[in-house]
């Protein structure tokens, strides 16, 4: 990582000054850089006699009227320095100061005139209120401000809901800045921290606030009027979306979830802040860094050194493209965020430093320090087409996570353990031969102990797999972008089958979920590769996978080993491939799986894949998964519900069909699986026959609805149907309608005459009996 002072301050208006105060190192303060990077804010939280103040200071030492305020506690404090984007100029932008009471001021820069106030507004309604955070999302303001009870002895249980979640959208525009309506997005609520990301806003429960209400996080999202609970941590996430504003009272939000979230552990956030991707990145008071997407998943990203976080101790958290900076303690730590892989570590001899946006340089990071501003720029990855020792020491960390979890003892496995050998002699003898392999590929023979030459000879070509294996992976992180693809798809070939002979755990379906991620085309032709699926010569799907290569697919961990945090099983995951990359295979892939668990696991089996959720409906859930539905995908549900065969799913295709007003495929729908059981069949006959009675769409078709009438339907049963789903009219009934849309006995007839005509059961009983020719039978011989 190379350092590189990009200003020494001389070239800000008041250079010094700022020099001066970035100095004064007991004072809290909060630095800001304007999106084009031409401006520097510093927020001061002095401590007395000095007065707390924000001051402006302009690069290129560009002329103009200076801006700072300052004010004397108690007067209401300022609580946000938000840049927004203005409409009027394309690139240009203005500056809100929110004030604790609401008092928003609204400045802009002009070019030789200086800073100008444009316009002073009240956010807040009530002149009781109080804001305590304060972010801008989109073109709108969102705030939590505190409303204090009006009784001076109200219940403290109530007082703890007192805060009020709110938005107003902020216009900027030629004749001046004008506010919209105010927006409630959730009162009667707790203190919350809101943070924004472009398109949602994150609720962060403040510090202080009441353990039951401090074990999640909420989301929301302005444009589904929707909310997200999460409780990362025990993966919990549930979806509500607000229809009415009675709906966004805070009690009402939880109601269907209290029981199950007043289980979990408090939210250990030490703290919090926005990346650039939109997800809350999160940093625990254990250092453990993690980032929380907006659709309320969790992804642990590394872990800080040093223990545990001191309440008081500073973190400073940001993403420059994929990298993931953090400053603790004078320590700068350079992560891949998307990988969660340590870049470097760098000591800085700074007593303080802030992060600044990166103008034009996105992997590189910008930090304002006392004597100036730095850019830390990160150098190529060496050449890593050579196996090193990182790969001996992974066979130790594999091999503790192995034995930590069929140990029954508590304390804790550590490599440092497992290279002292004793009990656990395999990850020893193994990083022994690997270490020799090794070796010998770099000219540097090493000797053998004879017990490892045999596990050796037996272990050679596993190894030259893996080596090569690594040497391909190699070849794509040093490739270019024309022959990335290429290799690509050998590589995630070769992990996909490996992953499926290995055991199906958390860690290998969360690298699966990686894999298919971020190589979704190449993972697709991997699978295919694996399930050797192909088309015969009448075009069906086959596959020729082993039964072992089945389980793994059909494989559906618990939750408690995934967890509802995004990680989809390997039967999800190839069916949304097949979505993809080819959606006419998809209701044939589900058939042959069913065909699988039917000859490998009893109907009922609770092991079985089936004894859980069935085939169809996981493949259904990933098919409502899917951003946007269209016609498609009514079609690609029909032959979900209807490759399954079961009776509930035909039946409800049977009203998706209904409700499409395709009756064409009604009739053809009922007429192939009425044949599949008679309660079916009967199920069937009854909704065409309701349907029947309600409109006149049915009538084309009914010399062949009126076959598939059940024998154990009588006359009158049929009549007490039509009659309970005839509709209901506003007006009085008249004999003869002028519409022609009304249900008559003539079009009734023909299925009542067949009814009729045909014989009973107890007929049918007794049928033998009546046709014979000795009936009655003759009596008996009169005896003289």
């Amino acid at each position: 990582m190379k350092l590189r002072q990009v200003s020494d301050l001389s070239d800000f208006s008041r250079g010094h000054w700022l020099r001066e105060l970035l100095c004064r190192g007991e004072e809290p303060r909060h630095v800001q850089s304007s999106p084009d990077g031409q401006h520097l804010l510093l927020l001061q939280k002095s401590r007395p006699p000095t007065l707390p103040r924000v001051v402006a200071f302009q690069r290129h030492s560009i002329a103009g009227a200076d801006l700072e305020r300052s004010w004397q506690p108690p007067q209401p404090a300022l609580v946000g320095l938000l840049f927004l984007q203005s409409p009027v100029v394309l690139g240009s932008w203005v500056l809100a100061l929110v004030w604790e009471h609401g008092r928003t001021e609204i400045w802009h820069f002009v070019v030789a005139v200086g800073w100008q106030l444009l316009q002073t507004l009240e956010l807040c309604q009530g002149a009781r209120a109080r804001v305590v955070s304060v972010c801008s999302q989109g073109a709108s303001l969102v705030w939590c401000e505190e409303r204090p009870p009006l009784g001076a002895h109200s219940d403290m249980s109530k007082c703890a809901f007192r805060f009020c979640v709110c938005a107003r959208a902020l216009e900027v525009g030629e004749q001046g800045v004008r506010l919209g309506a105010v927006r409630i997005v959730l009162h009667n609520s707790p203190e919350y921290q809101v943070l924004a990301s472009p398109q949602h806003v994150f609720l962060v429960p403040a510090a202080a606030g009441f353990a039951t209400t401090s074990k999640f996080l909420l989301i929301w999202h302005p444009e589904k009027a929707e909310f997200t609970i999460t409780a990362p941590s025990a993966g919990f996430i549930h979806n509500k979306v607000l229809r009415s504003s009675s709906e966004s009272d805070f009690r009402k939000l939880l109601l269907g979830s209290v029981g199950l979230l007043s289980c979990f552990a408090p939210l250990d956030i030490h703290t919090s802040a926005v990346s650039k991707s939109g997800g809350l990145l999160l940093v625990s008071t254990k250092g453990s860094v993690s980032i929380v997407e907006p659709d309320g998943t969790q992804r642990h990203i590394f872990d800080l050194e040093g223990g545990p976080l001191a309440q008081g101790s500073p973190v400073q958290l940001k993403t420059f493209g994929s990298i993931l900076a953090c400053v603790l303690a004078g320590v700068l730590y350079v992560i891949d965020w998307n990988s969660g892989r340590f870049v470097e570590k760098e000591v800085l001899s700074m007593k303080e430093v802030h992060f600044l946006e990166s103008q034009g340089e996105e992997d590189s990071i910008q930090l304002l320090s006392q004597t100036g501003i730095y850019s830390f720029s990160f150098s190529k990855p060496e050449d890593s087409s050579r196996p090193g020792p990182c790969l001996v020491e992974m066979v130790f960390e594999e091999a503790c996570r192995y034995y930590q979890r069929r140990s029954l003892s508590s304390s804790k496995l550590t490599v440092e353990k497992l290279k002292k050998g004793g009990t656990f002699q395999a990850p020893v003898v193994l990083a022994a031969i690997l270490q020799h392999s090794l070796h010998q590929k770099q000219k540097q023979a090493r000797s053998l102990q004879d017990t490892y030459a045999k596990l050796l000879s037996t272990m050679s070509l596993e190894l030259q797999s893996y080596m090569s294996l690594e040497l391909l992976k190699a070849c794509v992180v040093c490739a270019p972008e024309s022959e990335v693809e290429s290799y690509c798809k050998e590589l995630v070939e070769q992990e996909v089958s490996r992953i499926l002979q290995s055991d199906m755990d958390k860690d290998n379906l969360a690298y699966l979920n990686s894999v298919f991620a971020s190589f979704p085309k190449a993972a697709w032709k991997a699978t295919r590769s694996c399930l050797q699926l192909q088309q015969n010569g009448d075009g069906l799907l086959v596959a020729r996978a082993t039964p072992e290569v089945w389980k793994k697919v059909l494989c559906q961990p618990q939750l408690e080993e995934v967890g509802q945090n995004g990680m989809a099983p390997l039967f999800e995951l190839i069916c949304a491939s097949f979505l993809r990359f080819k959606p006419k295979w998809l209701p044939s892939f589900v058939e042959l799986t069913q065909q699988y668990v039917s000859s490998s696991w009893s109907y009922s089996s609770k092991e079985g894949p089936e004894g859980r959720v069935p085939l169809y409906k996981r493949a259904l859930g990933v098919l409502a998964r899917k951003n946007k539905h269209g016609e498609a995908d009514d079609e690609m549900e029909l032959e979900l519900l209807l490759c399954s065969k079961r009776p509930k799913a035909v039946l409800q295709a049977l009203h998706l069909l209904i409700r499409l007003k395709q009756w064409q495929r009604v009739v053809e729908v009922a007429e192939k699986f009425s044949k599949l059981s008679p309660l079916l069949n009967k199920e069937i006959f009854i909704t065409l026959l309701a349907e029947f009675a309600q409109h006149r769409e049915l009538d084309p078709y009914l010399d062949r609805v009126w076959p598939l009438c059940p024998a154990e339907l009588s006359a009158s049963d049929i009549l007490t149907t039509v009659l309970q789903h005839l509709p209901h009219s506003q007006e009085d009934p008249v004999p003869f309608s002028s519409e022609g849309n009304q249900l008559t006995v003539g079009l009734l007839k023909p299925l009542l005459q067949r009814v009729v005509q045909r014989p009973s059961v107890q007929d049918e009983m007794y049928s033998d009996t009546l046709q014979s020719t000795t009936f009655p039978p003759p009596a008996p011989p009169r005896e003289h």
